[in-house]
């Protein structure tokens, strides 16, 4: 059985796709979760659906970028319940531009939410983990840090920095019994992808072996697993949850 009661567990990106449904499996599971989101207006409104379908979550939207505003609002949550035992790191963006095309501030936002965002936040979580001797750092990462993409090199650059963090920061901590691992999902069925015309998801899908694009719980289950102590000796790994995808 994997087993998160009680485990205080943060979801960056939690407010909607894959990181409402990470919220939404961790609280069926009985952990406490933390979603962070981008603005004061998704994170209520985030909470208050949540809430009424029956989860029991808290939210709050620092800037990620603020390694002061980060750590605030950390220190108020281990003041709270005393504890932080998992941390899953999924707010992000993507990027589909030719190199040509962009500009060296949409670079460096990408940059700052994937990969500065992601480091505030392990770097303000770190401490406490250390303290307790236990933690679980968990990063969204994706398959195109894998293969690349043929557009948005910004993206994957990202990702690859992401999995970077994830490799070296789990040999880093692994004497503190904190486990970094990463997964890297290949298409999924969020509503930009749902979005997408019939004449463009139809080849898509023919390019992975197991004949379907991905749901949102597809991923949700693999961060489930690897929070658990069912993966108590899987650490410095990026899983790949993609049907097998290739570029």
């Amino acid at each position: 059985m994997i087993d998160v009661a009680g485990k205080v567990t943060i979801v960056t990106g939690g407010t909607r796709g894959i990181g409402l449904e990470v919220v939404k499996a961790f609280a069926k599971a009985k952990a406490k979760v933390i979603l962070f989101g981008s603005r004061k207006e998704t994170v209520d409104k985030a909470v208050k659906e949540l809430m009424s379908e029956g989860y029991d979550v808290l939210g709050y939207y620092p800037n990620l970028n603020e390694l002061t505003e980060v750590e605030k609002v950390i220190s108020d949550i281990y003041n709270k319940f005393g504890k932080i035992d998992i941390l899953i790191n999924n707010a992000g963006m993507s990027a589909n531009k030719k190199i040509e095309e962009t500009t060296t501030e949409e670079f460096m936002k990408i940059m700052n939410l994937n990969v500065l965002g992601m480091f505030n936040m392990i770097k303000a979580v770190v401490p406490y983990m250390k303290k307790q001797a236990a933690g679980v750092i968990l990063n969204t990462s994706s398959m195109v840090s894998i293969y690349g993409q043929p557009s948005g090199a910004i993206y994957p650059a990202s990702k690859f920095a992401v999995n970077g963090l994830t490799k070296s920061l789990a040999l880093e901590l692994a004497a503190n019994n904190i486990r970094v691992n990463a997964v890297a999902p290949g298409i999924i069925n969020t509503d930009m992808v749902a979005a997408l015309p019939k004449e463009v998801i139809e080849p898509l899908i023919k390019t992975i072996p197991l004949g379907r694009i991905g749901e949102p719980k597809d991923i949700a289950n693999a961060f489930l697993f690897l929070a658990s102590d069912m993966a108590s000796y899987i650490t410095g790994v990026i899983l790949q949850v993609d049907g097998a995808a290739k570029n």
